[in-house]
C-alpha cells in the first residue's frame, strides 16, 4: 500500500516544506549510484564484522524501525518515505567487489551482506547485484555473511551451497515478530514470517548455516515471543540466535513513534513507555558496549527470557571467526598466459 510523502525534516538541511493539500503518495525511483567502492569498513566493539558490502540505498522494506534511515539525509532525501521509495542501486558492485578483492592489502576478511539495506529487497529480483556479488565471493573464496528478512535469498542457493562448501558462510535471519499482524503493522514490505522460516529451512535442508536475529527487540510488543521465535528458527535449523534492542537514531526518534502510533494506536504508548524505561531515557544510545543492550529489572527480564530459551533448545554460542580465511585469488587469463612467456 503506498504511503503518503512525509519526512522529517533533515539535519543538514534548514529549509522545510508545507503542504498546502495532502501529497500524492510516496512512489518507487530508481536512481544510478556511482560510488567508487563497494566495501564499508567499520571498527565498532559491538560487531562483529569489519566490512559490508550494500548494493543498493534504501530499502522498500520500509521498516518502521530502521536504523539506516538517516544516512538518506547525506543524500539530500529524507529519512522517511523517501528511504523507502527512492532507491539507488549500485550497477558497477561485482567489478568494485573485484578490483577491492585484487587489491594487495585485501586479505580475505569476511564481507557482510547488507548492514545498511536488505541486498535482497525486491529490486533485487531485477538487477540481481547481490547473486552478481556473491558469484564474485565464490571465485575468490572470500568468507561471507548475510542478514536479511527476504525469502528471494532461496533463489541463490546455488551459489550459497558451494559457498558455504568451499569458503565460509552464514546466513542470518532477522525475525523479530512471528505474528504476522504485528510484522505487517512494523514491516510493512517484508516477507510474513512464516516465509522468512521456510526459506531458513530450505537454506538449512541445502548444508547453509543458519541463525535468527531478533532485532529489533521492542519491549511491550515482541518480547513476549522470544520462545516462539526461537522454537520455530530451531526447527527450521538455525543454531544461533541473538537479539538485539530497539535504538532510534537521528530522525528514527520521530518516524517509529508516528508510524507505530499509526498501525498500533492502543498499544503505541505502552511500547514507547517501556522502552524509555529500558534506554534511562536514551532513545539512541551510541556508546560502545551498551548501544544493543538495556537497563532495569524489565529488560533483565527479557534477557534472562532469550538465554533461558537460547540454552534450552540448543543454541551455540555466536562467536568471532578465528579460523585462516580459504581466500585465493583465481588465476586469470591473461596471467594464464604469461606463465608460458
Amino acid at each position: 500500500m503506498l504511503r503518503p510523502t512525509s519526512n522529517p525534516p533533515s539535519r543538514f538541511d534548514a529549509r522545510s516544506l508545507e503542504w498546502f493539500e495532502p501529497p500524492d503518495p510516496a512512489r518507487l525511483q530508481i536512481f544510478e549510484d556511482d560510488s567508487k567502492q563497494i566495501l564499508a569498513h567499520n571498527e565498532s566493539p559491538d560487531l562483529w564484522h569489519r566490512w559490508s558490502l550494500n548494493p543498493y540505498r534504501g530499502c522498500m522494506h520500509a521498516c518502521a524501525y530502521c536504523y539506516a534511515r538517516p544516512t538518506h539525509e547525506y543524500l539530500g532525501w529524507g529519512a522517511g518515505t523517501d528511504h523507502d521509495t527512492k532507491i539507488l542501486v549500485k550497477s558497477r558492485a561485482a567489478l568494485l567487489l573485484e578490483q577491492a578483492f585484487d587489491a594487495p592489502s585485501w586479505k580475505g576478511e569476511t564481507v557482510l551482506f547488507s548492514g545498511n539495506t536488505d541486498c535482497y529487497q525486491p529490486v533485487e529480483y531485477r538487477y540481481g547485484l547481490t547473486r552478481a556479488c556473491l558469484e564474485v565471493c565464490l571465485r575468490y573464496k572470500n568468507p561471507v555473511a548475510i542478514i536479511t528478512k527476504s525469502a528471494l535469498i532461496e533463489r541463490d542457493v546455488d551459489i550459497l551451497a558451494m559457498l558455504a562448501l568451499q569458503s565460509r558462510l552464514r546466513v542470518i535471519f532477522s525475525i523479530p515478530f512471528l505474528d504476522p499482524e504485528l510484522a505487517r503493522a512494523i514491516e510493512p514490505g517484508t516477507p510474513s514470517p512464516a516465509r522468512r522460516i521456510r526459506a531458513m529451512a530450505a537454506l538449512h535442508a541445502a548444508g547453509i548455516p543458519v541463525a535468527v536475529n531478533i532485532a529489533p527487540l521492542i519491549p511491550g510488543l515482541n518480547d513476549r515471543e522470544i520462545p516462539a521465535i526461537l522454537k520455530a528458527c530451531r526447527e527450521a535449523g538455525a543454531d544461533q540466535a541473538m537479539v538485539m534492542l530497539l535504538r532510534l537514531p537521528g530522525a528514527v526518534e520521530k518516524i517509529f513513534p508516528e508510524r507505530l502510533r499509526e498501525a498500533l494506536p492502543t498499544r503505541a504508548e505502552g511500547v514507547l513507555a517501556r522502552l524509555d524505561r529500558a534506554r534511562q531515557g536514551r532513545v539512541n544510545e551510541n556508546r560502545p558496549g551498551i548501544r544493543f543492550q538495556g537497563h532495569g529489572e524489565e529488560w533483565e527480564s527479557t534477557r534472562q527470557l532469550f538465554h533461558l530459551w537460547e540454552r534450552k533448545l540448543g543454541y551455540k554460542t555466536p562467536h568471532r571467526e578465528e579460523e585462516a580465511s580459504p581466500f585465493r585469488r583465481p588465476v586469470k587469463v591473461g596471467q594464464q598466459l604469461a606463465l608460458f612467456g
